[in-house]
This record gives C-alpha cells, structure tokens and sequence, in this order.
C-alpha cells in the first residue's frame, strides 16, 4: 500500500469539502500563512452563508487575486450549475485570470503524488470545442464563466456570483473623479444587470480613495439593507506586527514608507484612501436639542457658473458670540428655473433676515429673479443682496478652512440629510484636484460674512 497516495487522497478529500484546503493543496508554501487560512475561510462562509456582498482590501502581492482565482475553480468543483462573471481592470487582465481558472481544470496527470485538479473533482471538464479564453462552459454546462471589463463585453451572460477584482490601475486614477465615476457606471449599468436572484457580489482590491468602488459600494448597498462583508489587511496590523513577514518584512515596509508617496504608500499598504490623508476638512462640530439664540438668520448662495456647476445655498443662524449653526441647505444642478423659486422657497421658509447672493456670470439675474420671487409672497422680510466675488477662489477656501471645522456647527445627522453635499465637502483636497468646489466656496462664503464684517455693505446692490 502506498502511503504517500493514500495521504494525497485524504488532502483532495478535504479540498473538496473546505476552500481553504484546497488552496493548501494547490500551493502549500504559499498557502501556509495565517492571513490566507483567514481570507479563506472568510470566502467559504460568504458563498454558503446569507451575506449579500463581500468586500476585501489588502495590499498587492499577498496572493487576493491569485485566491480569487482559485474561489472559481472550486465553486465549478462543488456545484457545475454555477455560473460566475468576473471583471478586472482591462481586457488582458480578466483574460489572465480566465485562462488560469480555465487552464486548471483541463491539467493533465502526468505524475501520480502531484494532485492535479482532476484528482479533487474528477467529473469537472470544459466543455469540448467550447473553451474560448474569456467565455467557456463546462461539460453538461451553459455559458458556466465570463471574464470583462469596462471595455469588454457581457451581453447575453448571466451569474449567480459576479467578482471585480483590483479596478483601479493606478494613484491617478484614483484621483480622477471621471474615472472612478465611470467604473461606478459599469459596476451599475453593465456588472449588476446580469446578476441573477439571490446572487452574491464579491468585489477585492486595494483601498484607493473614499469614492472608489469598494466606498461607493460600502455606502450604497448600505442604504439598501444589504447584508455585508468587509475584509480590511494591512501590511502593517494597528499592534505594531506585520501581516506576513515573509511577503513583507518591516524593514521593506519602512523602505517603500520612506520613498514612496505618503498616500500612495497608505492606501496600497495600510488600505487607507487617498483622499482622506490629503482632503480639506478633516471633522466639522455639530449640534443637536435646542439652538443658541442668534443675532440674526442670513444665507449665502454660490450659484452655478456652468451647466456642470452646482448651485449651493446655505442658510445658517449667527450667534452673539459670531458662530454659524447651519439650519438649511440647496445643493442642485438643477436649471434656473427651478433652483429660483427653491431657493427664494428657502429663504422664506426659514425666515432669513439677510440673503448673500454671488453675483458672477449670471449671479445677478438669479438674485433679482429670487427676489422678485420673495417680494410677492405675503409678509416677506428676506433683504437680497448680491455681489461680485473678485478673490481668488482656491486660496480662500484653503485660508479659511481652520475657521470653518471650528466656529460652523452642522446638525447632527447632517451627512445623511445632505449626502451628496456632505460627499462633496468630506472629499475636497487640498491638493486642488477636486471635481467641484462650490460647496467648499459658499461655505468659505459664511466665514467671510462673519469674520470680514457684515455690516460693511459697499460693493452690494
């Protein structure tokens, strides 16, 4: 009797009951670490448990998408029924990933102690003349695997498991506001739209930015009473260890934090966005339960200088000691002719003593519009005023930005209430690459009606 095939039959034995087996069976030097029997168990649960969404960011070259990969091939091994679409970066990745999932399952025996796939699942086989690189089937099968990406295509393919795996490429493009947006888009319009009932979504990669996919999935399917799943590693564990010293030792994790860019190197590293080590506003105060009395209820309106602008209007109560309590806010791309009576609405309806209206590129029009609107209704008490913003507007919002986390107080809740307004203000950089800045401008606005002496009305109309 042979031990050492007896001792293989036990070792694809338990590879076709746990994930994580076979993944030591596949590669037992790589898979000896502690993080991967995490990463893996974490897996298994998801796909036999009720979760709807499973999220994990770690750093590169710890082994998520080669992991990920192998999820594939096992998920075949246990039920041939699924079928499972994967999205990557660009075409020649999510290629290599089919090719690997795909190239597993056809391996032939060629020596008896080195397990082959076959030897786990020995009825699993591509399906014959159907084994295309981005598209196959496995025998008895329909269409069983999808590899895509936002330049590819998944037209007339559904699944019951939809993976994306490391969408963004780079630092630039997790900066890039339009790119982030159109993997959004994709994720939406193209990915989901093929998932099928009670299908579950896995999506891993590094933790690039706030609006990333993995932020903006965070938040959306949050929203929606989704059951989730977030996985964080980082190189570096908040008690001082190393997550696997053999792939990362401190003294290599000290070198790329020495030389790389401080978030480039947090985000790829210690999976912390980009935009949160660089953005603006870092907290702002908030209140809740009674307000303070006010000296006066005023309001300050940046209106929208281009068809892709947003108009922002705040109205917020000063205080006898000059702090600012926001009570309301409008923050649209909608046309003129609705923001007009909305805004001349909110300022009506809160009882704004003064309204501060910018009058640059057509500021003007929309300040006498809005107080014509607020002239006809009945006991109407809203002075308008309009100017012209001659400063220049990033050196203000950057100048004033201390003034603003300490003397604004936001109501609680505020982030909800508001959230594309809040998204706007919590991910402004100081960098400048931001994709709007008009919520940061009317706010900077309010500090400067405070601190700069608001009786002082020459320039106004």
């Amino acid at each position: 009797m042979d031990r050492k095939l007896i001792a293989l039959g036990a070792k694809c034995e338990l590879a076709r009951r746990h994930f994580y087996d076979y993944c030591l069976l596949k590669a037992p030097d790589f898979y000896k670490y502690k993080y991967l029997k995490v990463l893996c168990d974490t897996l298994e649960e998801f796909i036999s448990g009720d979760d709807d969404v499973l999220i994990v960011n770690m750093p590169p070259r710890f082994g998520k998408s080669r992991t990920m990969g192998n999820l594939v091939e096992w998920i075949f091994g246990k039920d041939q029924s699924k079928k499972v679409m994967t999205g990557s970066y660009n075409e020649t990745l999510s290629t290599a990933f089919s090719k690997q999932v795909r190239n597993t399952i056809q391996m032939i025996k060629a020596d008896p102690y080195i397990p082959v796939y076959s030897d786990v699942f020995p009825g699993v086989h591509i399906a014959q003349g159907d084994g295309a690189m981005n598209l196959w089937s496995l025998a008895g099968g329909h269409q069983n695997y999808l590899a895509t990406s936002p330049s590819g295509t998944s037209t007339g393919f559904g699944c019951q498991i939809l993976q994306v795996d490391d969408i963004i490429k780079n630092a630039l493009e997790a900066y890039n506001a339009t790119i982030k947006q159109g993997h959004w888009d994709w994720f939406t319009s193209t990915m989901l739209s093929r998932l099928e009932e009670h299908g579950k979504i896995i999506i891993v990669g590094t933790r690039w930015a706030t609006d990333d996919l993995t932020g903006r999935a965070l938040k959306h399917f949050g929203e929606l009473g989704l059951k989730i799943r977030h996985v964080v590693m980082k190189a570096k564990n908040d008690d001082g260890t190393m997550l696997c010293d053999d792939i990362l030792s401190e003294k290599s994790y000290e070198i790329k934090r020495a030389t790389m860019p401080k978030d480039i190197f947090l985000a790829n590293y210690q999976q912390e966005p980009v935009d949160i080590r660089g953005r603006l506003y870092t907290s702002f105060k908030t209140y809740d339960g009674e307000l303070p009395r006010f000296k006066q209820i005023r309001s300050y309106t940046d209106t929208a200088d281009t068809g892709a602008d947003y108009l922002c209007s705040w109205v917020y109560g000063v205080t006898f000691q000059n702090e600012a309590y926001i009570l309301d806010a409008y923050y649209t791309q909608e046309a003129m002719e609705v923001t007009e009576p909305a805004t001349a609405e909110m300022l009506y309806r809160n009882k704004v003593n003064v309204a501060r209206i910018e009058s640059n590129n057509g500021g003007r029009g929309f300040a006498r519009n809005v107080d014509r609107i607020l002239k006809a209704k009945p006991n109407n008490k809203v002075v308008v005023k309009w100017f012209t913003q001659t400063k220049n507007k990033i050196a203000r919002i950057l100048s004033n930005s201390t003034w603003v986390m300490e003397h604004i107080y936001f109501p609680v809740g505020w982030e909800n209430r508001w959230s594309e307004l809040a998204e706007s203000l919590l991910t402004y950089q100081r960098t400048g690459k931001n994709a709007h800045d008009d919520s940061c401008d009317s706010l900077t606005g309010i500090c400067e009606d405070i601190t700069e002496g608001f009786s002082d009305w020459s320039g106004y109309q």
